[in-house]
């Protein structure tokens, strides 16, 4: 009770302050021009009291820090006028920081306890990161003001961080920014006349104010780059300006942009150039789908009015083909197509020796590359995960998937996302008895639940044994069959199987070339530590693509890709953030899901409001005509307005009609511009601007269309 009467007794004192500062305009005694109009006085006062005016300073300004009032930069200025640069620098340096002490400490007796009851598990994160390094971070917020300096002493005294640390760091990171801005107030202490406002000093005074924030992030930079490359020696001259470890999407697209601008580049890969896309990924898969797409056509063949259709087929001439596709596509992923580019390319194993060369094992021996960046593309491979039994049983994943010739009578999936259901219904399609097993509630979970659970009734339509809510326990040979264990409902279900395919997910490549040997960290998600930039620990060091996450799509790290290779050659002097505000992305069952920003779920998640139109593909006339009438275009939008939040297409060629609404959200328009674009009929994407319709009518406005409708109604007589 008296923790919670003193509580309550510190914010009225708060509020009381706060509430008279603009009740009674106490802020007009805090402008430039009421201080230049009483200057003279001021000045006399502290010839006669300086003792008595310092202290009295200190305590205003403690005060309004403290309280969070916004006048603190006007008295820091005075402060120059008043006292000078060296006096005015030692008064404001230590009032300041005791001020935000104390506003921090406020902070931490009234909503610390708050905060941690209602966001623990995120604010034990935060404080796992201000343990680290906190004093760092709180130093380079002082130093460069990217946030308010109200908001970084609010804000930290949720965190752990302790109160000395706090203080001290504090002082020393807002010194700087002091004699910037005291300095300022003693140019503008000699301004007696309109002739001498824009005097050489003043003028300077102001420029250093400006170019500050910019100055010091470049030093906060340099002290940071220096620490971490300590103990390294940096070659007087490079051979390159950059090595790409990595043939894969992202590392394609990086030494194409670093070719394409006239630097040196060497793009180095193991295994093949293409990377998983071509050749284990979405290549051969697409590959497959069509083929098994064929096959479930000629199956219904009646719906199309044809009374019987039959295929007949070899599972090992359809796996010739998809190798067939994946010859078709090698070229575009050549070593000899990006050497004709200005790309040199070396077939071999790189490690990372230093922050500046990668040794690479060639079948003719090691050479060491000099260069001034490094961008890791080096993919990500399937995981599988430590069953009892499941190395005894074997298993295949989507890497080595495609060297079966002989289809599999029995086949068990584990694994219900996109990976895992796309092979699953090819499988099923070519007459393999398909069981699915995945232990959440449903698959396909990243979708909403009427998404996940339209595939999933197709599935099981076409024969598919989807079990969910089944975790696989323990893999066995009983009497020469395979057979897997699941949990179930706090039962056991049994499953026997000819073939395995193992398809959990994927888990990035960080071992073998050098991350650990450099000490550069790993994220929670196994994935290289990267910032904004996808700088990694060494600034001159660059991940992207599946290795870096936190998507593991080929468009997404081809968009990286941009940002590292852009960054790797450029950021001495501008570097970008990756932009990950509209990312789409589809799963290619039959029917297709595709999505772009936020699903219902998780605008729920985040308490994000939203409205939703939705428009059902069973009502377009092409895909009536295309017995394709299933379906629908999920659209969020902002409530009252056309912005679109994020779309959900299920049904034929989802993952190119969604591109309309990728398009709608990264360059800002809306639904009533999607509604106002001619679609040519009939065609699948009109489904869009129906969709758009749905919003339309929903929107309305019904009081003026009754008006209109008793103004035709007049005119009728």
């Amino acid at each position: 009770e008296m923790m919670k009467a003193s509580k309550i007794a510190l914010i009225a004192v708060a509020v009381a302050l706060i509430a008279a500062f603009f009740a009674l305009d106490l802020g007009q005694y805090f402008r430039l021009e009421y201080f230049k109009s009483q200057q003279a006085e001021i000045d006399l006062f502290y010839r006669a009291n300086p003792l008595l005016t310092a202290l009295v300073f200190f305590t205003l300004y403690v005060v309004v820090t403290a309280v969070s009032l916004p006048v603190a930069g006007i008295l820091t200025l005075a402060a120059g006028a008043i006292f000078g640069l060296a006096w005015g620098t030692l008064i404001v340096s230590f009032a300041s920081s005791l001020g935000a002490t104390l506003a921090f400490l406020a902070s931490r007796f009234l909503f610390r306890n708050l905060m941690r009851r209602k966001f623990g598990d995120k604010l034990d994160a935060i404080d796992g990161g201000v343990k680290k390094e906190g004093g760092f971070y709180l130093f380079t917020l002082r130093l460069v003001p990217a946030f308010p300096f109200v908001v970084v002493n609010l804000a930290l005294g949720l965190t752990s961080m302790k109160v000395w640390t706090f203080y001290w760091v504090s002082q020393l990171g807002m010194l700087a920014g002091t004699v910037v801005y005291v300095n300022a107030g003693t140019q503008i202490a000699q301004i007696d006349a309109p002739g001498n406002i824009l005097s050489a000093n003043l003028i300077g005074s102001f420029v250093l104010l400006g170019i500050f924030p910019l100055i010091a992030k470049k030093i906060v930079a340099l002290v940071r780059a220096r620490k971490v490359y300590a103990g390294w020696s940096r070659p007087a001259r490079f051979d390159r300006n950059l090595v790409v470890i990595g043939a894969g999407s992202a590392g394609l697209v990086t030494a194409y942009i670093a070719a394409a601008v006239k630097a040196k580049v060497t793009l180095v890969e193991k295994h093949k150039m293409g990377g998983d896309c071509l050749n284990t990924g979405c290549v051969p898969s697409k590959a497959l789908i069509r083929s098994a797409k064929f096959i479930s056509q000629v199956k219904h063949a009646h719906e199309l009015g044809i009374r019987t259709a039959s295929a007949t087929f070899d599972f090992a001439e359809v796996m010739e083909r998809v190798q067939r596709v994946v010859k078709t596509v090698e070229p575009h992923d050549s070593v000899e197509r990006y050497a004709a580019l200005g790309v040199e390319c070396i077939a071999g194993e790189a490690k990372i020796a230093t922050p500046w060369s990668v040794e690479v094992k060639t079948a003719s021996g090691t050479q060491t590359l000099t260069t001034r960046a490094i961008v890791i593309a080096a993919g990500a491979h399937p995981f599988v995960p430590p069953i009892p039994g499941i190395e005894q049983v074997g298993y295949y994943t989507s890497d080595d998937v495609w060297n079966l010739r002989a289809l599999p009578r029995r086949l068990v999936v584990l694994g219900g996302g996109p990976i895992g259901s796309e092979l699953t219904q090819c499988f099923a399609r070519f007459g393999s008895q398909v069981t699915q097993v995945e232990m959440l509630p449903r698959i396909l979970m990243r979708e909403d639940v009427e998404i996940s659970d339209r595939v999933m009734q197709r599935f099981r339509a076409e024969g598919v044994n989807v079990l969910v809510n089944h975790r696989a326990k323990q893999f066995i040979l009983e009497a020469g069959e395979k057979v897997l264990i699941c949990e179930h409902e706090g039962g056991e279900v049994r499953v026997s199987f000819d073939e395995l395919l193992c398809a959990v997910g994927r888990v990035a490549n960080t071992s073998g070339y050098g991350l650990e040997e450099l000490g550069i960290p790993l994220a929670k998600t196994r994935t290289i530590e990267t910032n904004e930039y996808l700088q990694t620990l060494y600034p001159n060091i660059y991940a992207c693509g599946d290795v870096a996450g936190p998507f593991q799509f080929t468009h997404t790290a081809a968009h990286q890709a941009w940002y590292a290779s852009v960054n790797a050659l450029f950021g001495d002097f501008k570097k970008f953030e990756a932009d990950y505000s509209v990312i789409p992305w589809a799963t290619f069952t039959d029917p297709e899901v595709a999505r772009v920003g936020l699903n219902e779920t998780e605008a729920r998640e985040k308490g994000i409001a939203y409205e939703v139109s939705v428009f059902d593909l069973a009502e377009l006339d092409r895909a009536i005509a295309d017995e394709e009438a299933h379906g629908l275009v999920k659209v969020l939008t902002v409530p009252g307005a056309d912005k679109i939040l994020g779309c959900t297409i299920v049904g034929e060629h989802a993952g190119d009609l969604i591109a309309e609404y990728v398009a709608a959200m990264r360059h800002g328009f809306g639904l009533n511009k999607i509604l106002g674009t001619i679609h040519i009929y009939p065609t699948l994407a009109e489904a869009n601007k129906y969709a758009a319709g749905v919003w339309k009518r929903n929107h309305a406005p019904q009081r003026l269309l009754a008006w209109t409708g008793k103004f035709h109604a007049w005119r009728r007589g």
